[in-house]
């Protein structure tokens, strides 16, 4: 696994799959990259450069763990661009990592051909989630057989009288089968500090990026799974609208995976984007 040294001098690894014109890719957690695989195939059409955020995967621990923060990581996805000496990269982030992807671009636009935002987080433009949002999606599970229990517990929670996230698990993917149960289990963030420190006080400047993005020229397609209650339609539309040139995607029976619930359906919608 390549190596390269961030800005404060903590070693970074990614990963490298596929030919042709590379795609920086972005996980989410901040967990182990691995959980994104080859995006279903995408690397099939596109060269995905898979970054290992600080702390996790085969990336090292910084001596500054507040360099976590969501807007400290920026610099790591810039020294990637400098250490490939590419001019202009195509980023791809997916579920938190899109909040990374969101404030480089507001960073540095110059930089970035294309955006691609799967199961896009809208914290760092300050659109919130309601929580009759996400009842009224879970609502469209209801004829699963293990929605009684996750339904409950999303009441719970969203009531102040529960925690158990665990049993939400089922609605992030369109089918809660043994594939989907294997890869829940074994994406789960390992690095706590690292998650609890990503949206840490300062991390996110929502005015300042909403202004930033409104000028971005990049075109940007933000995919929603019809499922994802981590990010879901209705949310995904209005961050769309921030951007002057975004395209808005909902792949029918997805959740907040979309490359596992049909990858064939996620690979053509994102590869024909790239381009």
């Amino acid at each position: 696994m390549p190596i390269f040294s961030a800005p404060d001098g903590t070693q970074l690894a990614y990963r490298v799959i596929g030919d042709g014109d590379p795609v920086i890719c972005l996980p989410g957690g901040p967990a182990d990259s691995l959980y994104l695989g080859d995006l279903g195939g995408l690397s099939t059409h596109r060269q995905l450069i898979i970054l290992d955020l600080r702390g996790t995967g085969r990336s090292a621990i910084p001596e500054d763990t507040s360099s976590y923060r969501c807007d400290h990581l920026v610099n790591d996805v810039e020294a990637l661009r400098e250490h490939l000496a590419l001019p202009r990269l195509d980023l791809l982030g997916h579920s938190a990592g899109t909040n990374v992807a969101t404030q480089y671009v507001a960073r540095y636009p110059k930089n970035v051909s294309k955006l691609a935002l799967i199961g896009p987080s809208p914290r760092a433009v300050g659109i919130a989630i309601t929580g009759e949002t996400r009842r009224q999606l879970a609502q469209l599970r209801e004829s699963e057989p293990w929605f009684p229990a996750a339904f409950a517990a999303l009441e719970a929670i969203a009531e102040g009288t529960g925690s158990d996230w665990e049993a939400l698990a089922p609605f992030f993917w369109g089918r809660w089968d043994a594939a989907a149960q294997n890869h829940h289990a074994s994406s789960q963030p390992k690095n706590k500090e690292a998650v609890a420190l990503f949206a840490d006080e300062g991390a996110f400047n929502p005015e300042t990026t909403r202004a930033a993005l409104a000028a971005c020229e990049a075109p940007v397609l933000l995919l929603a799974g019809e499922f994802d209650l981590n990010s879901p339609p209705h949310s995904a539309a209005e961050f769309a609208a921030l951007f002057s040139d975004a395209t808005l995607v909902v792949q029918p029976g997805a959740g907040h995976y979309p490359w596992l619930d049909d990858a064939d359906q996620f690979v053509a919608t994102t590869a024909a984007f790239l381009g």
